[in-house]
């Protein structure tokens, strides 16, 4: 039996995935990288009660390029996870539902994930 006739689906480079869809994806990886983040955050509490020296080490390794994109990343998730989530609680009540509702509720996550990163920043700096 052939195959060949049948039609393909179409490839994921040719779908346009709704943003519904692609928050949903980056809140399931948001909660991987705060899980993965919370071991960051034990090394800051383990080198914290550890001493001067070992805490001054790890402040060292946290102020690289690559330490701060970590923070950054962190902070950026965390704030995320925080309002999607809290666009879920709305949705536990049975509102928001429709498709442009959704969709707008979707792009003000997006802008409160950003607007409370970079204030964040802004006020730790």
């Amino acid at each position: 039996m052939s195959n060949h006739d049948r039609p393909l689906s179409p490839h994921l480079s040719i779908y346009r995935w709704p943003i519904t869809m692609v928050l949903s994806i980056l809140h399931r990886i948001t909660g991987i990288a705060l899980s993965l983040g919370f071991v960051v955050l034990v090394a800051w509490l383990f080198d914290a009660a550890s001493g001067v020296e070992a805490y001054g080490v790890f402040l060292s390794v946290m102020d690289t390029l690559i330490g701060k994109l970590v923070l950054v990343g962190f902070s950026f998730a965390f704030f995320f996870h925080l309002s999607n989530g809290a666009r879920h609680l709305f949705w536990d009540s049975g509102r928001g539902f429709e498709k442009e509702q959704a969709n707008r509720s979707s792009w003000l996550v997006l802008a409160m994930t950003v607007a409370l990163t970079a204030v964040f920043w802004w006020v730790a700096s």
